[in-house]
């Protein structure tokens, strides 16, 4: 039986881009609030302390994967992962948020109970196995959305036959010389397009083999509106311009995409011509089957993915695999790749909450199963919030919104005398679908363990930044599907919710 620890307030669970974040706005808007932060690895940075493969960089403007209170330093637009992670550690340094944080504790369950109007979070110490647990009023889930501890790989036919190096990206060894080797990186996501550029400096060759193509967009690293912002304003206005601009051309973009998307694509495969000449298969190999946006877009900083491609350094096979060999990969077409090193960047494993399991009541939730309320909150679950960002924008931008709404909630239900609130689903029938509607096949592998969403508010989860900021800054919080109990009401409504 673990040894029970200091209750709080509110407990974070995740000391990433999103924990950070929560921690900040916590903080500073409910200062009375007591809050801790549990975070399964020993550093700070979540995804940008994990993933570590050459050439590791986001795929959104920094001006927008950037916090708002703490402006990006600094004209590129898309920065190198270990850029992303010093702003992390310097943000939370900066704001005493370290100090905050207990690492090495992975939360395993965490059960509420309406009788005490508190979460009893149960985790393991990593280093020794040793159980913990702690108490909270109000749980914030900030793990991410995927396993740590291992990627996707799929049950390739012989892949035992190999004798040279496989490695997937999110374990890529610290100590890998792949100078002067044949590499293929199987996969066709933004891992494999920020791979093969970063690869091909050193390696002899590199060759992505991708099963269908995906749609690829050469952006320039440094945006020249914002150069001249900067050049032209005061720092923190020219970030302040720099931050919305970004968000309108994504936001514009998008929906023109959704609403044209043979227009769209038209463009999009223009601009690859124009980078690899007019004898390059681009049908073949950057044509998807898909409309743009019904996956996440890949982005080529200065079209470095188009450029190594064109010097030869980079080739592009598109195929399927009929085995691996001693040597390499035969293909179905009867082909066959040679390689001293196999990546595997084949997608993410998804792993809602970190993994733990959520008990309200004494009753087991599965998360499948429940609706997303504002994109932030789950029905029949108290008091619990997670964070989860765009799919088709930076993810920074939703978790801010998620984490200034449970501070504006927090905040009321202390005015109020509350102590649980909890989203309750609506008596009619809502039609739903997984709350993440890309076709990717890291979604479409978990749709049973997807929350799901409505087709209206506030059981929608939108991917527009400005209904969001209307929504979670704006929207009223006591808006009659946000289910409010006093102190000593709460069996009164365990028993209601039990029903």
């Amino acid at each position: 039986m673990p040894a029970q620890s200091d209750h709080h307030d509110v407990l974070i669970v995740g000391a990433g881009l999103s924990g950070i974040c929560a921690a900040y706005y916590l903080q500073t808007r409910c200062p009375t609030r007591r809050c801790a932060i549990l975070e399964s690895r020993d550093a700070i940075g979540g995804t940008w302390d994990l993933f570590r493969y050459p050439g590791v960089r986001s795929d959104s403007d920094m001006h927008t994967l950037g916090y708002s209170f703490r402006p990006w330093r600094g004209l590129k637009s898309m920065a190198d992962g270990p850029s992303i992670l010093r702003y992390i550690e310097e943000t939370a340094q900066e704001y005493g948020i370290d100090r905050q944080i207990r690492f090495g504790y992975r939360v395993q369950r965490a059960a509420w109970s309406s009788v005490e109007a508190r979460w009893t979070v149960d985790a393991v110490r990593v280093s020794d196995g040793a159980p913990a647990r702690f108490t909270c009023t109000f749980l914030f889930m900030c793990t991410g959305y995927y396993d740590y501890e291992r990627g996707y790989t799929p049950d390739w036919p012989d892949i035992e036959r190999f004798r040279g190096l496989i490695v997937h990206p999110q374990q890529w060894p610290a100590d890998l010389d792949y100078a002067g080797k044949r590499i293929i990186t199987i996969g066709s996501g933004a891992t494999a397009v920020t791979l093969a550029p970063a690869l091909a400096k050193r390696a002899a060759h590199v060759t992505i083999l991708q099963r269908s193509p995906t749609y690829v967009a050469a952006l320039p690293a440094e945006d020249p509106v914002m150069r001249r912002l900067y050049r032209r304003l005061p720092p923190r206005i020219a970030y302040r311009l720099s931050r919305w601009w970004s968000i309108g051309v994504g936001m514009y973009f998008y929906t023109l995409a959704r609403r044209m998307p043979d227009a769209t694509r038209r463009a999009m495969l223009k601009q690859v011509r124009a980078h690899l000449g007019p004898d390059f298969d681009v049908e073949t190999h950057f044509n998807p089957r898909y409309n743009p946006w019904d996956q996440r877009l890949c982005v080529a900083p200065d079209g470095d993915l188009f450029q190594a491609i064109k010097s030869g350094r980079v080739s592009i096979v598109t195929d399927r695999i009929e085995s691996f060999t001693a040597t390499g990969i035969r293909l179905a077409s009867g082909a066959e790749l040679e390689a001293d090193i196999i990546v595997t960047a084949t997608g993410l494993v998804l792993k809602p909450m970190g993994g733990a399991q959520i008990v309200v009541d004494d009753v087991p939730v599965d998360l499948g199963k429940t609706l997303t309320y504002r994109g932030a909150m789950f029905s029949d679950v108290p008091n619990l919030a997670l964070a989860f960002g765009y799919t088709n924008a930076s993810w920074t931008l939703k978790c801010e919104l998620i984490a200034q709404y449970v501070c504006r909630l927090l905040n009321y239900m202390e005015k109020h005398g509350y102590v649980q609130c909890t989203p309750r689903r609506p008596n009619a029938p809502l039609p739903a679908q997984p709350a993440v509607t890309l076709t990717s096949g890291y979604i479409q592998r978990a749709l049973d363990i997807i929350p799901r969403q409505g087709e209206r508010a506030p059981w929608k989860a939108h991917q527009n930044y400005l209904r969001d900021v209307l929504n979670l800054r704006l929207g009223r919080l006591n808006d009659g599907s946000l289910e409010f109990t006093r102190a000593g009401l709460q069996q009164v409504h365990a028993a209601r919710g039990a029903q």
